[in-house]
């Protein structure tokens, strides 16, 4: 699930654990003093920006949050579908968001606790000029989609194993199979979210519902497998509505808007899920599986950075040496955890209630780390 959909309480409680990813980015966006960019200002109540029309083609939102809460902001099209967006922006920081986008109407969004809709300023980008960029920009762009493509096309058997299980009432083979079931998911997240509406159909918390809306999707089996240890009609109707909610999103990936921009901003975003919900224990709080889903969220954002690398490392190459570095460290940490003895594939990891705080403040670390250098990788690929 996105990396905050937090109630306004937890929201305010996390923004301590927030400040050592978004201050490092703070200070990386603070170089950027592009002249051209779009100025967005944050508030608990508004969302101002310096421009509604621009020029199509590369565009840089330069955002100050000057609320109390935690927010998000986002470049979305008319029917809600997410451009590009940054997430995780604590009070009184200042974050870059590099997009591109074709001539047309958009809307720029600030969610202030990083929950429901938000405030909301309509914008056009004029002009119908395409971004230029690199023919290795476009190739790591369908390589990209083609591997959201497969990572979908993998997750749907795996969700029927878990899903079948359910249905039979079969409580330890529906355990069993619920974090495989995740892992293509977690490793393309960004992808899924940018459709909006499938993401709160089907890996939303109890804590990240909007007023009114039902909980449905893994968390809601999870608790009842975990906590609840039943499985009762309700859920196995619950299994049902999330084979056809992934079905919907396994049909709709290839038609995702993808680009460079969106790719870098998005292996981005998975470092944030890491951050607010892996490390924290949050997003698998009945079932401890956070290490498989931790694994995913950096193999995902591995894969976007190693298809942006070859253009990244012409126009950065001091960024992808620490890039390459810190995932090395990352992945080197994590495969600490393996209970599989080497059998990758099998993708097993110590539950997460039995990973102490020593641990845990390693792994934070570690994200941290990472996280840092990779909010430069949009900008890196546009130079």
């Amino acid at each position: 699930m996105r990396a905050v959909r937090f109630s306004v309480t937890t929201a305010v409680a996390t923004v301590a654990a927030l400040t050592v990813v978004t201050g490092c980015t703070e200070k990386s966006d603070a170089k950027s003093g592009d002249a051209g960019a779009i100025r967005v200002t944050a508030t608990d109540d508004s969302c101002k920006v310096s421009k509604t029309a621009f020029p199509a083609g590369h565009v840089e939102l330069a955002v100050e949050n000057k609320g109390s809460r935690v927010t998000e902001v986002e470049i979305l099209f008319p029917d809600d579908r997410i451009v590009s967006e940054r997430e995780n922006i604590g009070p009184g920081t200042k974050h870059t968001l590099t997009a591109e986008v074709k001539s047309g109407d958009y809307r720029i969004a600030c969610i202030p606790g990083m929950k429901g809709k938000g405030h909301r300023q309509d914008v056009k980008a004029t002009g119908g000029k395409a971004a230029k960029r690199d023919p290795r920009l476009d190739a790591a762009v369908a390589g990209y989609r083609q591997y959201a493509q497969a990572q979908a096309d993998a997750t749907l058997p795996k969700v029927k194993v878990f899903t079948d299980a359910v249905r039979a009432g079969d409580l330890d083979a529906a355990k069993k199979a619920y974090a495989p079931s995740r892992i293509g998911w977690e490793r393309t997240e960004p992808v899924a979210e940018s459709f909006g509406d499938i993401d709160p159909k089907t890996d939303t918390r109890a804590d990240g519902l909007e007023d009114g809306q039902k909980w449905t999707g893994w968390h809601r089996l999870e608790k009842a497998l975990w906590q609840d240890k039943k499985i009762g009609a309700a859920e196995k109707t619950l299994a049902t509505q999330l084979d056809e909610d992934l079905t919907d999103w396994q049909q709709r990936v290839g038609k995702a808007e993808i680009t460079p921009t969106s790719m870098a901003n998005g292996a981005k975003e998975l470092l944030d899920e890491v951050a607010t919900g892996k490390v924290t224990g949050e997003e698998e709080r009945y079932s401890h599986t956070d290490l498989v889903d931790f694994k995913a969220n950096v193999e995902g954002a591995e894969k976007a950075y190693a298809l942006l690398k070859p253009v990244a490392s012409e126009n950065d190459a001091a960024l992808t040496k620490e890039l390459d570095k810190q995932f090395a460290a990352l992945d080197a940490l994590l495969d600490r955890f393996r209970t599989d003895k080497g059998d990758t594939a099998s993708y097993e990891f110590t539950s997460y209630d039995k990973v102490g705080k020593a641990d845990r403040k390693e792994l934070s670390d570690g994200v941290n780390a990472l996280a840092e250098p990779l909010s430069k990788l949009a900008a890196a690929v546009v130079k």
